[in-house]
């Protein structure tokens, strides 16, 4: 076994620092630590709810739209209730399940896809809300918006359908539709996004969701006080000027057509991959999956394995893609 590990490919993290504007206005914030941050991100919300064109009170503020998930399913579900999610997807939904005291209902891929089908079948009267990763992690693969229109159309009114936009930033996919495009007021349809990913704040967990106006509002009197930091939501709202969206749609093409490049390498050594719209590949490898993922930590890179599934890789720059498709082909040589 390596001593250390070069190249960490599990978290989905982009190589990219924050952008020098965001590092002043967290530099600004973290000299002013002794005071409390705004207790609910006001300033943050309202420009986010003006970006998107959504009104203000659907929108919530939070720590990570993992968080969010969280404080959400604990709020729709109980014991007794159901939860319907895709799997394999974001490997944590099932402990937020638990963690709510619901039952989880996994239903399979299909080609590595959601099978909004099969999903759809498994809602019974206990079902409480249905988790939607759009794209999926970790296989990539996206919904389009007229499939997933005619699935919102079909789901019960008791049930509230979570869409998990993480990775949407990365879609190349032309038939791909932001789902808050898809809600209606009454609607029982929530969306989550993050700061985490091509914003590049991981470590300061900025999040958000746009929902029904009942359940933020219900949302907003569960919701732990100062969630957000001062330095997150100054670096959130630095992020959100016309010059860095702009940077962040640059790069963010970029690591899709690193991507992109990636898959056809590894297609034209023989591996089989769905097409990804994430900022990570997905090996369907099943059971060589451990086998595959020590081969490729013998060679100081960590890639993260889901046993009797797959193996997903963490996309970056270029040198770290050419690295990866040579160890994938040396594996398939040894």
């Amino acid at each position: 076994m390596p001593g250390s590990v070069s190249h960490d490919l599990t978290t989905n993290a982009i190589p990219y620092p924050p952008s020098p504007e965001m590092l002043v206005a967290m530099a600004q914030e973290v000299a002013h630590a002794n005071e409390y941050p705004d207790a609910r991100s006001a300033e943050l919300s309202a420009t986010l709810a003006a970006r998107l064109g959504v009104p203000a009170d659907r929108l919530l503020v939070g720590p990570g739209s993992a968080a969010l998930c969280q404080l959400l399913l604990m709020t729709v579900a109980g014991p007794g209730d159901q939860i319907v999610y895709p799997w394999p997807s974001f490997e944590d939904y099932p402990a937020m399940i638990g963690h709510a005291g619901a039952m989880g209902v996994a239903v399979p891929l299909r080609e590595h896809g959601i099978d909004l089908d099969a999903m759809a079948a498994a809602i019974t009267t206990r079902t409480r809300a249905v988790l939607l990763c759009n794209p999926n992690n970790p296989t990539g693969t996206a919904l389009d918006g007229p499939r997933l229109a005619a699935f919102l159309a079909a789901v019960p009114a008791h049930v509230l359908v979570v869409v998990d936009e993480a990775y949407r930033d990365f879609v190349t996919d032309p038939g791909f539709q932001d789902a808050w495009s898809l809600a209606s007021p009454a609607g029982g349809l929530c969306v989550l996004r993050t700061f985490s990913k091509a914003y590049g704040l991981a470590g300061l967990r900025v999040g958000y969701l746009v929902g029904p106006r009942a359940l933020t509002a219900r949302l907003r009197t569960m919701m732990p006080l100062f969630s957000v930091g001062s330095p997150g939501q100054a670096a959130a709202l630095a992020a959100l000027t016309d010059e860095f969206t702009h940077a962040v749609e640059k790069r963010c093409g970029e690591i899709a057509a690193e991507r992109d490049r990636l898959a056809t390498m590894l297609r034209a050594q023989g591996w089989q991959l769905p097409r990804s719209q994430g900022n990570f590949v997905w090996l369907p490898v099943r059971n060589r999956s451990e086998e595959l993922a020590a081969f490729f930590l013998r060679r100081n890179v960590l890639v993260r394995v889901y046993p009797g599934e797959g193996v997903r890789i963490t996309v970056t720059d270029s040198q770290i893609v050419n690295l990866v498709a040579r160890i994938a082909a040396a594996y398939l040589l040894a």
